[in-house]
């Protein structure tokens, strides 16, 4: 995969992130005001598709859900799992680089 590629991919991961953060930010506002909040479901679902470091960002910095149980270890488990597939994918990429670049082309190929 080249550089350009994984910035690219960092740069939408991080976006997603601060979109995350910025959802839990409006949930936490609408708990203190009482006004309309947002399921637990979907602010799980958000940190599961990826936006785990911004909701665990927003639970930290805005002390949101942080003793809400099982909310937030079901939170922690989610930023786990995603520590395991970096990992994994970091120890392919070490190990076996080019079935990393082959998976990607294959990837890249269904969306041409």
């Amino acid at each position: 995969m080249a550089l350009e590629h994984i910035l690219y991919l960092a740069l939408i991961v991080a976006l997603y992130n601060a979109v995350v953060f910025c959802v839990y930010w409006w949930d936490k506002m609408a708990a203190r005001d009482g006004g309309w909040r947002i399921r637990e479901s979907t602010l799980l679902t958000l940190a599961l598709l990826a936006g785990s470091p911004g909701a665990l960002l927003a639970c930290n910095i805005l002390r949101h859900k942080t003793r809400k149980q099982p909310f937030a270890t079901y939170l922690i488990g989610i930023a786990g799992i995603h520590v395991l597939i970096i990992a994994a994918a970091g120890i392919i990429l070490a190990v076996a680089p080019s079935l990393m670049t082959d998976m990607a082309r294959g990837v890249m190929a269904e969306f041409q």
